[in-house]
């Protein structure tokens, strides 16, 4: 019986609004979606495969935004291609850089809607983190983010085009293997990814395209807070390094702090992850804690993790996150003292259990803290908004 509760899926999302030029967006598409888009247009089948090529090649390869780059097609064909078919980007709103170094953009797609990603750069990688949702429908009572209505769902060529941004900013064109800023993903920004699995299956494919993106399945990682009925069909389809929201270990707790356990509770959760394809002690399951104030902080709730991951033989590795807090929220960080005794615990049983460097906290871009601008405003600010909007009327 479906448990009522905005943290319950929403049936259907909002539809994508077609772009008001009726062109379509090629970013995203796979190669064989690639081609039978340019056949269906009136490309004559062996002139589609071959444009096919050479488009693929210069927007993963190259960055190309523009039909007018394309050297090798004929220039005479680049106007038929620009009335028909566009290279997208999301628009940046705002760019933001940490005193840290961590990069947030807000971002607005075709039809006004906005969500974030962040850049999270370090000695030896860089980690884009990428959103697979407007807005959120988990509602996990720690999470900034889980505050928000699920608008809709992200497009396969807006989860690409996150990527492609990123490398833009980072003037990481021409694509090369060696050398890059940008060498890992973490789907864990907006959004819960497994329930828009179809664009983020599509996109990551993209992404992990030898002759596209070529990201390695392994430098790729996919957060789920437990929608367990996918989580199989993840690591069948997908293959990428799963990472589980568990931050509590007793029903009580995590029924609060993450609601979806009230339908698909934390033994049912640990099985899909001790049954997820290919997961063993080079490719570990990570685990993210949430390090609350009195309330999933103690050695016993420690003990119990540990208990847990050895039932289920769980090839893991926990990070505990120091709780980024937000407006508005009602919990509190653990101490550092009892963080560290945390995790010590843990790590005497054998299992990795690092600590988490906050990293973006004063532009909100910490775990946790993603929230468009748009949505934090203030209700006295929309008050004011709208009546200064009557005044002028």
């Amino acid at each position: 019986m479906p448990i009522p509760g905005h943290f319950y899926p929403v049936p259907v999302a909002r539809a994508v609004t077609p772009r008001a030029d009726g062109r379509i967006d090629l970013v995203g598409l796979s190669k064989d979606e690639l081609r039978e888009t340019l056949a269906a247009a009136g490309l004559e089948p062996r002139q589609a495969k071959l444009r096919a090529k050479q488009i693929w090649h210069w927007i993963y390869n190259r960055g190309a935004t523009e039909f007018t780059a394309m050297t090798d097609i004929a220039k005479a064909q680049h106007p038929w291609l620009t009335e028909r078919f566009v290279i997208g980007r999301p628009q940046v709103v705002e760019a933001q850089v940490s005193s840290d170094g961590t990069r947030k953009w807000l971002l607005r797609s075709d039809d006004g809607q906005d969500f974030e990603m962040v850049f999270i750069p370090d000695a030896d990688r860089g980690t884009l983190c990428v959103s697979s949702q407007v807005g959120c429908t988990l509602n996990c009572t720690f999470c900034h983010t889980g505050t928000m209505k699920l608008v809709r769902n992200l497009t396969a060529g807006e989860i690409v085009g996150q990527v492609m941004l990123a490398r833009d900013g980072l003037g990481e064109w021409p694509s090369q293997p060696e050398g890059r800023m940008l060498t890992n993903i973490v789907m864990m920004g907006m959004g819960e990814p497994l329930y828009n699995f179809d664009n983020v299956r599509d996109a990551l494919s993209v992404v992990m395209d030898g002759d596209g993106l070529a990201l390695s399945k392994r430098r790729i990682t996919l957060s789920t807070s437990g929608v367990v009925p996918m989580m199989a069909r993840a690591g069948a389809e997908i293959g990428v390094n799963l990472a589980v929201s568990l931050h509590a270990v007793t029903k009580p707790v995590r029924d609060e702090i993450v609601p979806l356990n009230r339908k698909y509770g934390i033994e049912e959760l640990l099985q899909a992850c001790a049954d997820y394809p290919g997961a063993n002690n080079a490719r570990r399951i990570t685990f993210e804690y949430v390090m609350l104030k009195d309330k999933n902080d103690s050695d016993d709730d420690a003990r119990e993790l540990v208990r847990l991951l050895r039932h289920y033989r769980l090839p893991a590795k926990v990070n505990l996150i120091p709780f980024n807090p937000w407006p508005g929220t009602a919990y509190e960080c653990s101490t550092p003292e009892r963080i560290r005794a945390f995790s010590n615990i843990i790590f005497e049983a054998g299992i990795s259990a690092p600590v988490r460097t906050p990293r973006g906290r004063d532009i909100d871009a910490a775990c946790g803290q993603l929230k468009t601008a748009a949505e934090r405003k203030s209700r006295a600010q929309l008050d004011r908004e709208a009546a200064a909007e009557a005044a002028t009327a």
